[in-house]
């Protein structure tokens, strides 16, 4: 019996929250299978969109990046972008839906806080208040080789960097008064003297003095997503963050653990406990049986690590390229290279590598696992396998227990992966009255239900 099994149910009338996450290509969404469509053309953005609105969806996410990802100074070449900026994406689906949130993920590390607030703010208001922002950091020094300063700067630097942005960009958001806009054509200007506040901000990283140029949206401003798993991040998440992605959403336990620790720290940044969303990042494979959503899960996971996946994988853990090995074959025999982190390899996991390897090839061993086989079993996982009314008790439980508000999914095909979950999943979680059966508000900060921004 778990912690929750042992109490009364602490939330019957919760309600799930689902999010989308258009990630772009990485080994998580199937690129090299024929029922796999575009994963640039933006009509597969539009389909995705509009399923995830047809199935009440608050939020369709947009992942983005500055530079393509890199690895050892070349092109990390399994997961290449091609698409627009996320801003210029969301703005285009902002005419194209009508009540679904729409996210952009841009970077305080190595953008300006009164371009890219202005920017966010057009979002805002070309959406109708629908709008968010997911606010990120940036640890390579190959995304800083895009600017002139180059260079990345150290873990804390970041996030003590985000939060000032985030402070410039909430004042210039909030630098019109209501009714900026004089009344009566008969008046002497434009604009009531003194409506629009002049944003002055001198900091360790910032040097700002502008007046803002637009009006608050109807949801006041974007709404703000975090994403960072650290100390550091999930502190700044309770201080600033509206909602929070996670990697702790596959077991209850972990999920649990992880939403007690962030309301701890909302109370310690003298926040409610309801002030901010917690929303995992997930997949979902959904068959009539569970028989079928296991072979079906078998499928996906075989088709997202492809030889050339597993050998990226292993590369990264061995910390050398592997890409001339045989993935069919036994693991490396070489130790892996750990060395400082020097900001060049991209996300190469460092920290545990040992251990990790030591892991890897004892069962192995004991498997008679190739190279590949071990990937797959022992790899990055996550996700929810099963039937739609399996999977509808499941989530269920997660958001009564307060372990989750909801998901982020990810669809393992683009653009019609989201299907399932739309047709199958959510009636049966409408059935038992944890998903809402209409959008009951028109603005991102209603669907969250969330209190106005200040």
């Amino acid at each position: 019996m778990t912690r929750a099994d042992a109490n009364d149910v602490p939330r019957p009338d919760a309600r799930l929250h689902f999010g989308v996450f258009f990630q772009g290509v990485n080994h998580w969404t199937i690129w090299s299978d024929p029922s796999s469509g575009s994963q640039i053309d933006p009509a597969s953005f539009l389909r995705v969109a509009r399923t995830a609105e047809r199935g009440l969806f608050d939020a369709f996410f947009l992942g983005d990046g500055l530079r393509l990802r890199e690895s050892e100074g070349g092109i990390h070449e399994l997961d290449v972008a091609g698409r627009p900026d996320s801003i210029t994406q969301l703005s285009a689906l902002a005419a194209a839906t009508e009540r679904i949130g729409l996210v952009a993920t841009s970077n305080t590390t190595f953008n300006e806080p009164g371009d890219l607030a202005r920017r966010l703010a057009g979002l805002d208001l070309l959406s109708g208040g629908r709008a968010g922002w997911n606010v990120v950091t940036t640890h390579n020094a190959w995304t800083g080789e895009n600017f002139r300063r180059g260079g990345f700067l150290d873990h804390a630097d970041r996030y003590r960097r985000a939060e000032e942005f985030l402070s410039v960009a909430r004042a210039v958001w909030n630098g019109w008064a209501e009714g900026a806009v004089a009344a009566s054509a008969g008046a002497r200007t434009w604009s009531v003297p003194g409506a629009v506040g002049r944003v002055r901000s001198r900091t360790d990283h910032f040097d700002v003095d502008l007046a803002p140029t637009l009006p608050r949206s109807a949801q006041g401003h974007p709404v703000i997503f975090q994403a960072g798993d650290s100390g550091e991040g999930r502190d700044f998440a309770a201080r600033n963050a509206d909602v929070i992605f996670s990697a702790h959403g596959t077991d209850f336990d972990d999920a649990l653990a992880f939403a007690e620790d962030v309301r701890g720290r909302l109370r310690a940044a003298g926040r409610p406990e309801d002030a901010l969303r917690i929303l995992p990042g997930t997949e979902i494979v959904i068959g009539a049986t569970e028989k079928e959503a296991e072979e079906k899960a078998r499928w996906v996971r075989l088709e997202q690590v492809t030889p050339a996946v597993a050998l990226g994988i292993a590369s990264r853990l061995w910390g050398f390229d592997l890409s001339g090995r045989d993935a069919d074959g036994p693991l490396p025999a070489e130790d892996p290279v750990v060395a400082e982190y020097d900001g060049k390899f991209g996300t190469r996991q460092l920290g545990e590598t040992l251990d990790t390897v030591a892991e890897w090839r004892a069962k192995a061993d004991a498997n008679g696992w190739s190279l590949r086989e071990t990937v797959i079993e022992l790899g990055p996982q996550r996700g929810h396998v099963g039937t739609p009314a399996g999977l509808a008790e499941k989530f269920a439980r997660f958001a009564r227990y307060g372990a989750v508000d909801g998901f982020n999914i990810s669809p393992y095909l683009v653009p019609d992966g989201l299907d399932d979950v739309v047709d199958l999943l959510v009636p049966e979680l409408q059935e038992r009255g944890v998903y809402r059966t209409a959008y009951t508000g028109t603005t991102l900060r209603e669907h969250l239900g969330l209190a106005p921004a200040v």
